[in-house]
């Protein structure tokens, strides 16, 4: 693991370096180059950083982390954190703020948006994590709430053991949920025992799957931490749901059957975000160079194509590929993100990222170029 003191001595060395293009498909930054002018990425999937997108005031409206973000029919974007002064943050695309609300889900972690009849939807997770006012963490029950984009609360999903689903020693942390076309509603139990549960669109139970415990580990999930609904494929919808543990994506049929993983190695991925034919991911932790997690200041973004290839990695190395596998990606020593927890795509393919325990700082804005 990189020491504060070893990251902060190499960070000096990069400083005094002029900017130049490098092997590995990054470039080092120039002592004078403002953060607004870092461009990240390669090939066609380049990026401007803007750490100064949201414009709000960390005094009237306090963030811990931001844990993700997602984009309304009306363009606006909307985000959850863990600080219970304002779960709830809404913006323009300039990085105004609109609005504000939610103050009862000091685990707020997962965000999902749908539509109904015309009319947006949100589902709320709560991971059952959070910080009392000494700093120590504090484990409960998660939960799931659907509400509208005013917070109104349409219904909660509580925990599986109440309706038989779960044994009481299976913990029940949810991180995540993706909405199927058809309205049903998949909750991804990544911090909790690691299931998928599936419901119908008033929050019936109809199965799970996944979980740790089955004969073939293709089957597992470790650190179930993310869920998304492919439809890339129209006539053959599936559901991608994030390995964290194991550095991949696994690729399952709507009810449940397993298909095929994505491996991304060295990266620990969060949830799978689609944007038309391309799969994008915040990568919480990277790997250093002996396959060892580093566990501070580290993550990037990684973006896949519709053959689910990685082309580019703002924040890491280019990939590379040998034989047609992926080999192990590390993150660019220009460190520019903190635990990238999630990203969200808007029309002009920019990405917005959220970061965990990264200083609680706001969402960074990357503009293509």
């Amino acid at each position: 693991m990189i020491s504060r003191r070893n990251f902060l001595r190499n960070s000096s060395m990069a400083s005094a370096l002029t900017v130049a293009k490098t092997s590995a498909g990054f470039s080092i930054l120039h002592k004078n180059l403002q953060p607004e002018e870092l461009i990240l990425g390669q090939g066609e999937y380049r990026y401007k950083v803007d750490k100064r997108w949201a414009k709000i005031s960390i005094n009237s409206n306090p963030v811990l982390n931001c844990h993700e973000m997602v984009q309304d029919s009306k363009g606006r974007m909307i985000m959850i954190g863990d600080n219970i002064h304002n779960n709830i943050l809404i913006f323009d695309k300039s990085g105004k703020l609109l609005d504000n609300w939610g103050t009862g889900w000091p685990g707020g972690h997962g965000l999902t948006i749908s539509k109904e009849g015309g009319e947006d939807f949100l589902m709320i997770v709560d991971c059952g994590y959070y910080q009392d006012r000494t700093g120590k963490t504090i484990a409960q029950a998660g939960q799931v709430v659907k509400t509208d984009l005013t917070g109104r609360i349409i219904f909660t999903i509580g925990h599986p053991n109440t309706i038989g689903v779960y044994k009481d020693n299976e913990p029940f942390r949810p991180t995540e949920t993706a909405v199927a076309p058809n309205g049903d509603i998949y909750v991804a139990d990544g911090y909790g025992s690691n299931y998928i549960i599936q419901y119908n669109s008033k929050g019936q139970y109809i199965r799970h799957f996944g979980g740790s415990k089955n004969a073939n580990p293709d089957h597992n999930l470790r650190c179930a931490h993310g869920v998304a609904i492919d439809t890339r494929d129209k006539n053959n919808p599936t559901l991608i749901c994030t390995s964290r543990e194991e550095n991949c994506f696994k690729v399952f049929t709507l009810d449940g059957k397993f298909l095929h993983r994505i491996d991304t190695p060295g990266m620990h991925v969060c949830r799978p975000v689609l944007n038309e034919g391309n799969l994008y991911a915040g990568v919480c932790w990277s790997n250093d160079p002996a396959g060892k997690m580093i566990g501070s200041a580290s993550g990037f973004v990684t973006i896949l194509d519709s053959n689910n290839k990685v082309i580019s990695n703002p924040g890491g190395n280019a990939p590379v590929y040998q034989s047609g596998k992926l080999l192990p990606t590390l993150q660019a020593p220009d460190q520019t993100f903190y635990h990238c927890h999630d990203v969200c795509i808007d029309e002009d393919k920019s990405i917005y990222v959220c970061q965990w325990n990264a200083n609680q700082t706001t969402p960074i804005k990357l503009t293509r170029v």
